[in-house]
């Protein structure tokens, strides 16, 4: 029997995997101008750190995560998201120390999760996000925000929409799940289990349940932007002050509650409202998380950050049908005629490349024709050619594939002539 690849995960092979670098590239770019710097955190972590920072009543922790013990005994999750990881970074090696704050940085990896799945979600999946800590000025938070949405417009997305809403601070959100709690009690039998469970702990997740979000209850249920204190308040009319400022449109949806426990104060999301991307339209999800360095051992330190799907950014890229400008052609290709010119080739192809042209040559020893072919596949813009003719003389044919324009060179001008086409921009 074949051994075929685990449900939920994928091979990216050549001819999309340029895709995604493309997309890494422009991400990395766009941190450059923002001056985020990347960091790079284990993919597994002690299962504690999701408990304590993801939160105890979410689906991530009770359905989602890939949980095993190890043979010390130690209990160890693949990492569900990147945030809680980078936080403890931040913690363990103490970057808050660093005289340069906030402390901005991007991450880019595999993320884990056991769920269903389906269109553009997979269980390994690949997560971008940023984590700027350091600092309470709600003008952090519109640049988080400016950063994500540079990136969709850069990768050419024009049907998105940023949501927001305020989770409040700690005394807002205590009034508003004493109103929750009071609101779906009386008739909290006619929920989930996971929903009678959060009732007590935290029922401010029973807005987010994807199993009885038509009920009825969830239409009337009391609005966290009724509950938020002067300060609360101020500081949301503060970000929606800077968005406008920087020209970034913004719908307020008081529902919007994101699906971890360490959000307050601002949280986001951005959709995709083209035709056909599906369902479940969230392409990007963040927020504000205020107290969760302090949770994982460290300062009372304020941050916040976004992550997003990379495959669910290629499957809105795809709904909107929109090319990426992939380069997909080498610079030369040689082909070889005769014993004597197929072992001098393999010098002149590594002069070439020592050069930093990209270059590739048979090596099946297929006909003339076929490595003709061979290099219109692989659209290459100069094919050189050596035989054993023109290595009498010295010499190599130069052919350029677009025009069929050909000449015949010494192998020592080679290298110089290709280097002045690409001066010229022909290469």
């Amino acid at each position: 029997m074949s051994i075929q690849i685990p449900r939920g995960t994928q091979d990216i092979l050549p001819g999309e995997i340029e895709k995604w670098q493309y997309i890494e590239e422009t991400a990395r770019e766009i941190c450059r101008r923002y001056n985020y710097k990347e960091i790079r955190t284990p993919i597994f972590e002690h299962t504690d750190l999701f408990l304590r920072s993801v939160g105890e009543t979410t689906d991530i922790v009770q359905k989602e995560m890939y949980t095993f013990e190890d043979r010390g005994g130690r209990s160890i999750t693949l990492r569900p998201e990147g945030t809680a990881a980078v936080v403890r970074a931040f913690v363990e090696n103490k970057m808050f120390g660093n005289p340069t704050q906030p402390t901005k940085l991007y991450y880019s990896g595999p993320m884990f999760r056991y769920e269903r799945p389906q269109a553009g979600r997979f269980r390994q999946f690949v997560q971008f996000g940023v984590e700027a800590l350091g600092s309470a000025d709600p003008a952090v938070d519109v640049e988080v925000i400016s950063l994500v949405m540079d990136l969709y417009r850069t990768l050419g997305l024009k049907q998105v929409t940023l949501v927001i809403n305020s989770l409040g601070d700690s005394d807002s959100r205590t009034a508003h799940k004493e109103a929750l709690t009071n609101h779906f009690a009386p008739r909290i039998d006619e929920f989930c289990s996971d929903c009678k469970s959060r009732l007590e702990k935290n029922p401010m997740r029973i807005l987010d349940c994807k199993k009885d979000r038509n009920h009825e209850l969830m239409d009337t249920a009391p609005s966290i932007l009724d509950y938020l204190n002067d300060e609360s308040r101020t500081y949301f009319e503060k970000v929606q002050q800077y968005l406008k400022a920087v020209n970034i449109d913004f719908e307020v949806d008081p529902g919007l509650v994101r699906g971890l426990d360490y959000y307050n104060h601002t949280a986001f999301e951005i959709m995709s409202n083209a035709e056909g991307f599906g369902a479940i339209t969230t392409l990007c999800g963040g927020g504000r998380y205020n107290g969760l360095v302090e949770e994982i051992g460290g300062p009372n330190t304020p941050g916040i950050g976004f992550a997003l799907s990379i495959e669910r950014l290629l499957s809105a890229l795809n709904a909107e049908n929109i090319k990426l400008p992939i380069q997909s052609s080498i610079d030369c290709y040689v082909v070889t005629l005769g014993e004597k010119a197929t072992e001098v080739s393999v010098s002149i192809v590594s002069e070439l490349r020592n050069a930093g042209f990209s270059v590739d040559k048979d090596y099946q020893d297929k006909k003339m024709k076929a490595q003709f072919k061979a290099a219109d596949r692989l659209q290459a813009k100069y094919v050189v050619v050596l035989g054993d003719d023109e290595l009498a003389r010295n010499a190599v044919n130069l052919k350029a594939m677009e025009t069929g324009e050909q000449l015949e060179i010494s192998i020592d001008s080679l290298i110089p002539s290709l280097l002045e086409k690409r001066s010229r921009g022909e290469l």
